[in-house]
């Protein structure tokens, strides 16, 4: 199934969570000297237009980002990434917002590498087009496929610099995703063991996604970290995302600090009703 376009979804309240998190655990592996690849499953457009387009349909940034374009006292982390998103939007308007390669590209060095993998033809047409991976001139940083990530991961474990951060998150659209996550995984860190796996999950009235986490759980990492972001009550007749979640394997040991302090804010800023909430626990000896 390749019907999902990210497009619909760019900036809104899952976007918010997931990149916010991605930025502090690339920046923490930007820390140390030795070079890391980013490793991104589901990588999408690379970029999205919030002004024109799909993004219009259904306006999904205004109860996302574009909340907190507008925000005010926000702690020092969740400043650091709306001024990222401002270095993209220079004319000091929100018209565009990145895609996780385009957070990744903003924060990776010279001797980082990013893999990406993108199965929609016209996406990864869009993300070749980002990136100008087709000129001569191209950034040799960045390799891009039109195949499964799913099979692109395990063909890249383990990495050549034995450090990675990999980024999981596909649209779940097939009820098969949540299955192959958890296999995902499982191979991944019988191959590479300590890399750095952020999967991304919705919040839904199903069963899928608590049993997928379950059983992520019960693959027993040495070291975790799990974060919900609830926007509104579960809508009544089970439609609909009413937040999203990130369960992390070998998270960076500053991360857990950082979202007890941001997350509050990031429930203040985007609830959409009572119901807004947030989970944090971790594991990380």
């Amino acid at each position: 199934m390749l019907s999902y376009r990210h497009a619909f979804h760019a900036g809104n309240h899952a976007d918010v969570l997931k990149h916010f998190v991605l930025k502090e655990v690339l920046q923490y592996a930007a820390q140390k000297d030795k070079p890391f690849w980013y490793v991104d499953t589901h990588a999408g457009a690379g970029m999205y237009a919030l002004d024109k387009g799909y993004a219009q349909q259904n306006a999904e940034f205004k109860d996302g980002v574009e909340r907190l374009w507008h925000g005010h006292e926000l702690p020092a982390p969740l400043v650091d990434y709306v001024e990222l998103i401002r270095r993209l939007n220079p004319k000091g308007e929100l018209k565009l917002y990145p895609g996780s390669p385009a957070i990744a590209r903003e924060l990776l060095r010279q001797d980082d590498r990013m893999r990406l993998f993108e199965l929609h033809t016209n996406d990864s047409k869009l993300l070749r087009q980002e990136f100008l991976v087709d000129k001569p001139n191209a950034n040799k940083q960045i390799v891009i496929e039109t195949q499964d990530g799913f099979a692109g991961l395990k063909a890249l474990l383990p990495p050549l610099p034995k450090r990675a951060v990999v980024l999981i998150d596909p649209p779940y659209e097939d009820k098969s995703d949540y299955q192959r996550v958890v296999a995902a995984l499982k191979d991944s860190l019988e191959r590479f063991a300590i890399g750095t796996y952020l999967i991304w999950y919705p919040l839904l009235q199903r069963p899928e996604p608590k049993q997928m986490l379950g059983k992520l759980t019960r693959l027993q990492p040495k070291s975790w970290l799990h974060v919900e972001l609830q926007v509104q009550k579960p809508i009544l007749g089970g439609f609909g995302m009413h937040g999203s979640g990130l369960f992390i394997i070998n998270p960076p040991w500053t991360l857990p600090k950082i979202l007890s302090e941001a997350m509050p804010t990031l429930v203040k800023i985007l609830a959409q009703n009572e119901g807004a909430d947030f989970t944090l626990e971790s594991h990380i000896p």
